[in-house]
């Protein structure tokens, strides 16, 4: 058999084909089809990328590993291992706050995000963008659709959550003149893009220094975007007063601690909607409400207490490092 003649055969369909619906033997495809076009997308273009076979047709068989629950149990285990990794990266911090101080005090300025919390997720995402993603984020996606079986909780928010970025996706690509074959969005094995690592349906807080439309993979989009996210989804709008803190490497490390020893144990909630009941880090304390309070805006960006806690001890760090420069700076005379 001709696979060559086949595959060309099915292209040259799909591109002469008149679209008028959005009909697919896979539900879910149905679904995301209709949500493309309410957006403004063709139907011609939604049905030729749910239809092209280098779309939908290749699976990614690690992310869809490193999805599976024991996976990502592991994954959160191994945060505070990577926290304490990353703590030797600071001086790189300090030298991107240097390197790209305009966007830095722009975005400060413009979002009241702390440069030093933004620096701190460019670091735990992509190592200031040292880490280059190498899995296609629509083909992530689409292996979490049609994979999973939406029987549990998380499997019913997964395929939710698989539909919205597969959809995000197309739409984006549909804005930017893409064709479906070349909409390739290098992503970590969770679909996460660029240097601060987006998902595809947060693509609408990403923001432009000096263009009309973001480039994540450019350092000075990314700031921005970062930025921009934390002044809209976590209401981050009053910059730290780092003076005002408690010692956080400290606190940081009697929270592993305190995690170690607490089973179900948060830094920031005592409770979810869920009704699960945790034991909560930072409850009853006074002294540790304004850390808590700036904690719970970082998990809008990554709802892990490690994660938030790990970014908040990095800034805290490159902000005392960065003071410590300056005084040690000689002044011209």
């Amino acid at each position: 058999m001709n696979y060559k003649f086949l595959l060309l055969l099915t292209l040259t369909t799909l591109l002469s084909a008149k679209y008028t619906n959005c009909t697919f033997q896979n539900p879910d495809y149905t679904d995301v089809c209709k949500k493309v076009v309410e957006e403004g997308v063709s139907y011609k273009y939604a049905n030729q990328f749910l239809l092209s076979y280098f779309k939908t047709q290749k699976f990614d068989e690690v992310s869809w590993t490193y999805l599976q629950p024991s996976k990502i149990k592991h994954s959160q285990i191994q945060e505070k291992k990577a926290n304490n990794v990353l703590a030797s990266y600071v001086p790189k911090m300090v030298t991107n706050l240097k390197k790209y101080k305009k966007v830095y005090d722009y975005a400060e300025k413009t979002y009241g995000v702390n440069k030093e919390i933004i620096a701190a997720i460019l670091l735990k995402e992509t190592k200031l963008g040292k880490i280059h993603p190498t899995h296609d984020a629509f083909i992530v996606f689409n292996t979490m659709v049609v994979r999973t079986k939406a029987k549990t909780s998380r499997e019913k928010w997964l395929l939710k959550m698989g539909k919205t970025n597969m959809a995000s996706i197309i739409s984006y690509c549909y804005k930017k003149g893409i064709r479906p074959a070349q909409c390739n969005l290098p992503s970590s094995y969770a679909g996460a893009v660029g240097i601060p690592q987006f998902m595809p349906n947060s693509f609408i807080y990403a923001k432009a220094y000096k263009a009309k439309v973001a480039d994540l993979t450019k350092m000075q989009d990314a700031i921005l975007s970062i930025a921009n996210f934390l002044h809209q989804k976590a209401k981050y709008k009053k910059l730290i007063n780092w003076k005002n803190m408690p010692d956080i490497t400290k606190i940081e490390r009697e929270w592993y601690e305190y995690d170690f020893t607490h089973k179900n144990a948060s830094f920031v909630y005592e409770s979810n909607k869920n009704g699960q009941v945790y034991k909560c880090f930072t409850k009853d304390k006074k002294e540790l409400q304004i850390l808590k309070e700036y904690a719970l805006k970082i998990m809008k960006y990554n709802n892990s207490s490690n994660y938030s806690v790990g970014v908040m001890s990095l800034a805290y760090q490159a902000y005392k490092a960065t003071s410590l420069t300056v005084k040690l700076t000689p002044k011209n005379h």
